[in-house]
């Protein structure tokens, strides 16, 4: 093609965009918060096609790369970033670093200008990590609690408000494209990476959790990708340094570990990201983002999916060691990949751009496959409104964000999932009492301030004094008989624990040396929640799901923790199992339940626990309502005898139910202390 009629070939495209109506080639202003439509219409599906016959292939394959961006002194893009987006014609990138909102949205919109001063003037996809909201990079946003945290609160309403209350401070922000949720099932208490980034064990609340994300964030004008398909939840191995391989078979990968995406799916989600994992039951050579079976086999032909499939970062270990960052970009898109997250460095990068295009011009990526892709994004760009509203105001930002409507959301569902795992008649404490607190826990990841947090918090809510204390990471014999010295002094004794896959011993065999003291101890785990394993005998333990493996803080989660220690009510049920010790949603509380004054009573109990999910199937629950129901009728006949039989036949009921695992433990304990209490009444 000579110059000038790729110069004329250009003003055409242009002249479509400012020829379509502003309602067809992008969403109108009133539209801007709802969801994109699902498919084109005819003149915006000309337009994209006629974008397509005029690139040439270095902008074609600039839209299947993004790069990480880099930065300067005054933390804003640099010339590298500069150089990626106008020479390498880079259509998306990923923004890491923090910065406050204005800043934020000044270093969106000059990425957003520079990509503007490219001949074909495509926006960018400016996408970023905010799994716990844009406080994840974003200094003065919003944090929520991290997804174990969302899970254990089981309120999908809450869920879907949080990624809608993200969803307005992405786009506040310059933001349009998040990756998140995970979809992964965590079943694998000891993953070192997913943890508690994970709705959980549990293939249906991750399904029901994931859905409501998706849909909060998307029908709030931003992209959602559940992540890392087709999952990451069972490994042992951190794909970060290495490569992870997982061994179960192909009927577990169906039943537990691929409902979610297909939910997802079925949902509407517009991309979906690769895991760096090698899934033996489907490819047992090479990891999900290289494998064909898996991305073209597995994810677009059997589960239907038709929107961008992003890899993860291929700069982690577990691709960039063994392939390095020009082949295996090549494999990916082989593969099915439409983008690749081109991280690591400069030279890394521009190697990525380089060995695409080398394989296309060579014909070893095919124009077929590559204009499909480029189609997807220019696609969902439109439907997106990018090419409309590409610009944010940064003073703007700085209202959206972190509004008080905002922190009240995060923190009603930071309280209710807490999970007051265990209480022996420990908790709450009296905030008015004089008592000494001692607050011991260690350093994470070399920083004090989680704990020092905690014992800000503790001193806001008592009138006692508040000692502190903080150990290593991995408490010494001297650590912890300085700690035990010191707890001697005082009155109660909190300590957090953190772990992302194994407790270190030295915690545990701090808070067992605590115990020894005979002063009331409370456990926080601020990371994973199994830490209770390892010190089973304390008085009283919270899960908070806080602290991820890299100890990005969550201090919302640890706050509402201390308000739980000082009588606010915990509302989380465990997202997990604790093997040996705490069932898959346990949790307690401190709303006692009163004394039954009839079977209906009861039969309002029954029901609540159903709908909480205590019942294995709606068989028995009907068949212990059936029995409260004839004891009702006697009791309405004042047959004292009779009500007591029917009850002791509601008991055996239970036992029967509880041996033959149709009823959780918790819920068997609570119905029988309620039977106890209301045959104790006619008793008497």
């Amino acid at each position: 093609m000579t110059k000038w009629t790729r110069l004329l070939s250009y003003m055409s495209v242009f002249i479509l965009l400012l020829t379509t109506p502003v309602t067809t080639v992008a969403q109108s202003s009133a539209q801007q918060d709802k969801k994109p439509a699902g498919a084109l219409n005819d003149a915006n599906q000309q337009m994209v096609q006629q974008m397509i016959t005029q690139m040439s292939p270095e902008e074609k394959i600039g839209q299947l790369v993004m790069p990480s961006t880099h930065d300067n002194e005054n933390n804003m893009p640099n010339a590298d970033t500069k150089e990626l987006i106008k020479e390498y014609k880079a259509g998306s990138v990923i923004v890491y670093g923090n910065r406050d909102a204005s800043t934020t949205a000044e270093y969106n919109n000059q990425l957003q200008e520079w990509a503007s001063e490219t001949s074909m003037n495509i926006p960018l996809f400016s996408t970023a990590d905010l799994e716990y909201g844009v406080n994840q990079h974003v200094t003065d946003a919003t944090a929520f609690p991290r997804q174990m945290g969302i899970a254990a609160t089981r309120d999908l309403e809450a869920a879907n408000e949080m990624a809608g209350v993200t969803a307005q401070e992405m786009k506040a922000t310059g933001f349009n494209w998040n990756y998140s949720p995970l979809a992964d099932v965590n079943t694998n208490p000891n993953n070192p990476v997913i943890g508690v980034r994970s709705f959980g064990e549990n293939t249906e609340l991750v399904s029901d959790m994931t859905v409501a994300q998706v849909e909060g964030y998307q029908e709030n004008g931003v992209l959602s990708t559940p992540k890392h398909f087709p999952g990451h939840g069972d490994t042992s191995e951190d794909s970060h340094h290495g490569l992870p391989s997982v061994t179960y078979d192909r009927e577990t990968l169906e039943e537990v570990h691929l409902p979610p995406f297909q939910a997802a799916i079925d949902a509407g989600a517009e991309s979906i990201m690769t895991s760096h994992v090698i899934i033996e039951a489907i490819d047992p050579e090479l990891p999900a983002t290289l494998s064909e079976d898996v991305l073209t086999g597995l994810l677009r032909e059997e589960m239907g999916f038709d929107g961008i499939i992003v890899t993860d970062a291929m700069s982690m270990g577990a691709i960039d060691e063994q392939w390095g960052a020009g082949e295996a970009a090549v494999m990916a898109v082989k593969a099915g990949a439409d983008i690749i997250m081109a991280t690591g460095t400069l030279e890394q990068q521009k190697e990525t751009f380089e060995a695409l295009l080398e394989a296309y011009e060579s014909g070893e990526l095919s124009e077929e496959q590559v204009d499909e892709s480029v189609e997807r994004i220019l696609a969902t760009k439109v439907r997106y409104g990018l090419f409309d509203n590409r610009y944010v105001d940064p003073e703007e930002a700085t209202d959206v964000v972190n509004t008080e409507s905002h922190k009240e959301l995060s923190e009603s569902m930071a309280q209710d999932s807490m999970t007051l795992v265990k209480n022996d008649d420990t908790l709450p404490f009296d905030s008015e009492s004089n008592d000494t607190t001692f607050v011991v826990g260690p350093e994470i990841y070399n920083q004090s301030y989680y704990i020092e947090d905690i014992a800000d918090s503790v001193q806001a809510k008592t009138n006692g004094e508040v000692k502190r204390y903080v150990t290593s990471a991995n408490p010494s014999d001297s650590e912890i008989d300085e700690a035990v010295q010191q707890a001697e002094q005082a009155d109660r004794i909190i300590v957090p624990t953190f772990s992302a896959s194994e407790l270190a011993e030295g915690q545990s065999q701090l808070v067992n040396a605590l115990e020894g003291t005979e002063k009331p101890v409370v456990s926080i785990s601020l990371g994973i929640p199994y830490d209770i394993k390892k010190y089973p005998d304390v008085d009283a333990h919270i899960a908070t799901y806080a602290v991820e493996r890299w100890g990005s803080a969550v201090p919302v989660s640890w706050e509402a923790a201390v308000d739980v220690i000082y009588g606010a009510n915990p509302g989380g049920k465990l997202p997990v199992t604790i093997e040996d010790h705490y069932e898959f949603g346990h949790g307690e509380n401190y709303d006692e339940y009163e004394t039954p004054e009839s079977a209906e009573d009861i039969k309002a109990l029954v029901d609540q626990l159903k709908e909480e999910g205590a019942f294995t199937n709606d068989t028995a629950p009907r068949a212990l309502k059936r029995h409260l129901t004839a004891v009702n009728h006697y009791e309405e006949q004042e047959a004292a005898e009779k009500v007591l039989k029917h009850m002791q036949g509601f008991k055996a009921l239970l036992d029967q139910q509880q041996n033959n695992e149709l009823i959780s433990a918790d819920a068997f304990n609570l119905l029988q202390s309620q039977a106890d209490a209301l045959i104790e009444k006619w008793e008497a």
